[in-house]
């Protein structure tokens, strides 16, 4: 899914600009055979396509960077088992002043600018996103997106993604989780400034921004200070 560090990889067109020929959409997609979006293609739209919330199938797979959705949204959520899911509508405007039409989304510009969509905010702290997805900071903003933890995903698990731990939970560096090693990352806890508390042995509730969002001011996350 989305990688904690945004990757680098060739762009075949504009994600915002949309400057694919008539009768095609820029996209992303993994050029490497991978499972995370790393470059951009221009694909067909098909005839008579999905709108934004429509159900989508993909063809192959969710990172093919071909689906059903119309020009401006893309399969989004995409079940591997059935190549279903859901048209997310993708910004506008442009990288300096992405457009959101729906003011309850927020514009997501990650994996160096193959995804920019406009997903709902939300509260890391109620954990109020719709089933099988979270509530996880990406960039500036609290997104709702896939929840992809499977299995794994609790407390202390290793993490490479940023949606790869349970509701409730952040892929941290693994500097700041106690015994996380061999990984990149490992899952920590959210937590509430004015109540802190935190499971791991040394870590203390620290704020999540220094300039967080308007109502997310009493966001953290346990760390290791």
């Amino acid at each position: 899914m989305c990688p904690p560090d945004d990757p680098s990889g060739p762009h075949e067109c504009d994600m915002f600009a949309q400057d694919c020929p008539d009768g095609e959409k820029c996209m992303p997609w993994a050029n490497d055979g991978g499972n995370a979006w790393n470059a951009t293609r221009c694909s067909p739209v098909v005839d008579n396509p999905a709108q934004p919330g429509d159900m989508c199938t993909v063809e192959g797979s969710g990172v093919s960077g071909i689906d059903s959705c119309d020009l401006g949204s893309m399969c989004w959520d995409v079940d591997s088992e059935t190549n279903t899911g859901t048209c997310a509508p993708m910004c506008t405007g442009s990288e300096a002043s992405p457009v959101c039409d729906d003011p309850d989304t927020t514009c997501i510009n990650v994996n160096d600018g193959a995804i920019v969509l406009c997903l709902p905010l939300c509260d890391p702290l109620l954990q109020d996103c719709s089933d099988g997805s979270a509530c996880y900071g990406i960039q500036e903003s609290f997104t709702c997106v896939p929840d992809a933890s499977g299995p794994m995903g609790l407390y202390g698990d290793p993490c490479e993604y940023i949606n790869a731990c349970d509701p409730g939970l952040f892929c941290a560096d693994a500097t700041l989780v106690p015994n996380c090693q061999g990984s990149a990352g490992c899952c920590s806890e959210f937590c509430d400034l004015d109540d802190p508390a935190c499971s791991g042995a040394g870590q203390e509730c620290v704020a999540w921004s220094d300039n967080p969002q308007p109502g997310m001011e009493l966001v953290g996350g346990c760390a290791i200070p």
